[in-house]
């Protein structure tokens, strides 16, 4: 393949399935990861796709997966759910604990799940926009699975990117959908620097001195920035108690580095609210009040130099439906790294 060639959304599916099958994972479950993975390449979040397969397999091999987990729920009320996800890869504990939210808000008009011993899941938004889906307003929020920030003043590495999805639909324009680490960069575009071998920008690390830290290979010698100083620290610190403490998942010094770590269990910790629509307001009305939101602010009055004012969520569906229409960029450091990843497991490459 050319620097520039492409992917389609289903050959990258069925990739990524293949892989996980002959890594013992069954068919099914392949099948389900293999779509949100490349959902994510599909929405561009790329450091959240394929690009973290190699990592998935190397976990699975050595030990650091259950590939035939059976999720089980500990607590268990009418609006509330904690369940445990019995070290099974993160994208089917998060789905299963979607779809028990939205069957539980049905009935009671919101509902709160938490999970504990998962595993990286992706990105935020894949789970947050499942309820929208639904004419649902979806909440997400995680544990990162490596710990890249202090607290604030501090340098001792206690804090992970702990990001928050939320999605909410609307009738006639795309979801608004905000996803975001608590950090000023998600440590997945650090790695995705590396792998192109680009610089990351002044304002997304420091190093152990306050420094600026710009090469991406040295990314250990220093930490993530917060967004907004001290008040991106808070967040990350109640998203990481929400999503992590309150579950019985890892936090703080308990977090293993899933960069480094490849047999240790995770025990990472999620979390997902699903709020109906419908217990406040009919959803035709609200989505259409959504995109009213949308007119107003897409209209609002620019800065000088300003092209456009974008919402959240906006890129994301501008990519997709490129990246469906086109194909998905892959670069060619990375197809070089899966073509040797599925020529070791006997599958059939990309």
């Amino acid at each position: 393949m050319s620097p520039s060639a492409t992917v389609s959304h289903q050959d990258l599916r069925g990739f990524i399935a293949r892989c996980l099958t002959s890594c013992g994972m069954p068919a099914p479950d392949a099948d389900r990861v293999g779509a949100l993975m490349a959902r994510a390449d599909l929405m561009g979040q790329d450091g959240h796709g394929v690009f973290r397969l190699p990592m998935y397999i190397k976990r699975i091999r050595d030990g650091g997966m259950n590939m035939l987990p059976e999720f089980s729920v500990l607590q268990d009320r009418a609006a509330t759910a904690l369940i445990d996800g019995d070290n099974g890869m993160g994208h089917l504990v998060m789905e299963h604990a979607t779809q028990l939210a939205m069957e539980k808000a049905r009935t009671t008009g919101v509902a709160w799940v938490g999970a504990r011993h998962s595993n990286h899941a992706g990105p935020a938004s894949l789970y947050a926009m499942m309820p929208a889906q639904q004419d649902m307003i979806g909440i997400y929020m995680a544990v990162g699975n490596a710990n890249h920030m202090p607290p604030w003043g501090g340098t001792e590495l206690l804090l992970g990117t702990n990001p928050i999805a939320v999605a909410l639909p609307s009738s006639n324009n795309p979801p608004i959908v905000l996803d975001m680490a608590t950090t000023v960069a998600a440590y997945g575009k650090v790695k995705t620097a590396a792998l192109r071998g680009q610089q990351m920008p002044e304002g997304w690390m420091i190093d152990r001195n306050g420094d600026p830290l710009t090469d991406p290979t040295k990314s250990a010698e220093g930490f993530l920035l917060p967004i907004g100083g001290p008040k991106g620290y808070g967040l990350s610190l109640i998203f990481g108690i929400l999503a992590g403490v309150l579950n019985g998942a890892t936090f703080g010094r308990d977090v293993v580095d899933f960069n480094a770590d490849s047999v240790s269990t995770t025990n990472t910790g999620h979390m997902i609210l699903a709020l109906d629509i419908k217990a406040f307001a009919d959803p035709d009305v609200f989505k259409a009040d959504i995109d009213k939101v949308w007119q107003e602010l897409k209209t609002s009055d620019r800065l000088p130099g300003a092209s456009e004012i974008r919402l959240p969520g906006e890129r994301m569906h501008s990519v997709t439906q490129t990246r469906t229409r086109d194909g998905i960029p892959l670069p060619v450091q990375l197809r070089e790294k899966l073509a040797a990843m599925a020529a070791e497991l006997g599958v059939q490459p990309l």
